[in-house]
C-alpha cells in the first residue's frame, strides 16, 4: 500500500524491522528507521527519510519486526509483529488480556527492568521539556506489583463488564485484573452476574469500584438517565461490605464518592513520608488536600497546617478526618488553591502540592515565586508538567533538592514523582 502524506513522505510499503533503543514516557519503545530497500521511505525530492518509530510492548535492545499503523513526518506508529531478539527482561505476561486491554503496558517487562525504565524516563522528561539535570540518586519507592489498585473504572456494553481496549473505545471484556485488590477480583464476575439480572439498568454505562478490602463503595461514574435508589438497595443486598455513600478506609480517612484518594494500597505510607521527610515548623499548607492524606501527618509536623481543597465531598470528608483525629491545629479550606495562595501575603514553612495531571500550571508557580515558602514538595503524577512547573520554580531562586518516584502503578507507563526544593 502506498498512501500520500502531505508533507511530501509517503507511507512505509509493508512490514519492516528495528531494533528498540529505549523506552519513553506513553509506554512505548523508541527505534530509528532503518536505510534499507525494504524499509526506505521516499520523499518528493527523492531523497530516504529517516524516522522515528514509536511500538508499544518492546523492550530497548530487541530487535522487531513491526506493522506501521499511522505515519507523519518524522515519526512512524506501528505495532509488534514478531520480537526476533527478545531482551533478557522480557517476561510472560500474567493477564490473559494483557496488549488488548489498555490498562496495562510494561507486563512483558520484568519489574526491575520497569523502575529503572522509568528512572530513566523521568530523567529524560525533565531534561528534554526544561533542561533540569535531575539528581544522579532518584529515589525509588516501590513495593509489591501486583494486587495493588484499590479502585478501578468498569464499562458496560451489551451486559457485558470490562475496560477499555488499547488505543480504542471498543470493550475489552474481563473476567478479573491480576493488578486489582483481591476484592476486586471478587466483584468483577459479581457484577458480571447482575448485569444479567432484570433489576440492572440498562442505561449504565460504567461504575467505579473502590474498596480496603472490607467495605466497598460502588459508584455509577456514567449513566444516561438518573439512577434510582431502589439499584443500590439491590446492591447492598447482593455485594457483602457495600457501604452507602462514603467508604471508611482502613478506618483512617473517610473518602466519599467523589472524593480524590491514591489507588496503590500498598505504598500510602511510603508516599507520604517521601513527601514530608523531614519537614517540621510553625505552618504549613496543603494544596490540593483531598481528603487529607497529606494533611493528617502534616499537622503532627508543624503548629498549625491550612488545607485547601476546591471539592466540596472532599473537604467535607477532610473535616470529618481531622476531627476523628484530633487535629484541632489543621484548618480546612474549600477553594480553589489559586484563589487561596492570592489571598495570602505571608510564606508559610512548608507546601505540600498534589495537584491533578495538568500540573500546577503558571498562575500557582508565580504565587509560590511570589511568597516564596522555605520548603515545597510537589507530589506530580506527569513529568512532562512537572518538568514545566520546576523550570518555573527553579528560574525564580528555588534549588531542587531531592527526586523521589514513587511507582504507584507498577505494569503501566504512569508514575508519581515527590520534588522537594528548597529556596
Amino acid at each position: 500500500m502506498f498512501s500520500w502524506l502531505g508533507s511530501g513522505v509517503n507511507l512505509i510499503v509493508s512490514d519492516f524491522e528495528v531494533s528498540v533503543e529505549k523506552l519513553v514516557y506513553g509506554g512505548e519503545g523508541l527505534a530509528r528507521l532503518d536505510e534499507s530497500a525494504t524499509t526506505r521511505t521516499i520523499t518528493t525530492s527523492g531523497a530516504t527519510a529517516r524516522r522515528v518509530v514509536l511500538t508499544p510492548y518492546v523492550l530497548p535492545g530487541e530487535r522487531v519486526r513491526v506493522q506501521p499503523e499511522r505515519e507523519k513526518p518524522g515519526l512512524v506508529r506501528a505495532r509488534p509483529i514478531e520480537v526476533l531478539s527478545p531482551a533478557p527482561e522480557r517476561v510472560e505476561p500474567l493477564c490473559p488480556y494483557f496488549g488488548r486491554c489498555g490498562g496495562c503496558h510494561y507486563q512483558h517487562a520484568s519489574y526491575a527492568a520497569q523502575l529503572a525504565a522509568k528512572r530513566a524516563i523521568l530523567a529524560e522528561e525533565l531534561w528534554r521539556q526544561a533542561k533540569i539535570k535531575a539528581p544522579e540518586d532518584i529515589a525509588v519507592v516501590a513495593a509489591e506489583p501486583w494486587g495493588y489498585r484499590n479502585r478501578v473504572q468498569l464499562h458496560i456494553e451489551d451486559r457485558k463488564l470490562g475496560y477499555r481496549e488499547a488505543r480504542s473505545r471498543k470493550l475489552c471484556v474481563v473476567g478479573g485484573c491480576p493488578i486489582s485488590s483481591p476484592k476486586i477480583n471478587e466483584l468483577i464476575p459479581a457484577i458480571a452476574k447482575m448485569l444479567r439480572h432484570s433489576r440492572w439498568p440498562k442505561f449504565v454505562r460504567s461504575i467505579e469500584l473502590f474498596t480496603d478490602e472490607q467495605g466497598v463503595q460502588l459508584n455509577v461514574t456514567e449513566t444516561d438517565q438518573p439512577v434510582a435508589r431502589r439499584f443500590f438497595d439491590w446492591c447492598a443486598d447482593v455485594i457483602p461490605g457495600l457501604v452507602p455513600g462514603a467508604l471508611d478506609y482502613n478506618g483512617r480517612f473517610r473518602v466519599s464518592g467523589n472524593s480524590f484518594f491514591q489507588v496503590n494500597r500498598f505504598l500510602l505510607d511510603a508516599l507520604v513520608e517521601a513527601a514530608l521527610e523531614g519537614v517540621q515548623g510553625d505552618a504549613a499548607f496543603d494544596l490540593y488536600a483531598g481528603v487529607g492524606l497529606f494533611s493528617l501527618p502534616l499537622a503532627k509536623r508543624f503548629g498549625a497546617v491550612t488545607a485547601v481543597e476546591s471539592g466540596a465531598g472532599a473537604v467535607h470528608d477532610l473535616r470529618w478526618n481531622a476531627e476523628r483525629a484530633g487535629a484541632a491545629n489543621l484548618r480546612a479550606e474549600q477553594q480553589t488553591a489559586e484563589k487561596f495562595l492570592e489571598s495570602q501575603d505571608r510564606a508559610p514553612d512548608f507546601v505540600l502540592l498534589d495537584p491533578p495531571r495538568a500540573g500546577l500550571g503558571p498562575e500557582m508557580v508565580t504565587q509560590l515565586n511570589r511568597l516564596k515558602p522555605r520548603a515545597v514538595a510537589i507530589v506530580a503524577c506527569d513529568p512532562v508538567t512537572l518538568a514545566r512547573d520546576l523550570a518555573g520554580l527553579t528560574g525564580a531562586g528555588y534549588r531542587l533538592e531531592r527526586l523521589t518516584l514513587a511507582d504507584l502503578f507498577p505494569q503501566t507507563f504512569h508514575l508519581e514523582t515527590v520534588a522537594r526544593l528548597a529556596i
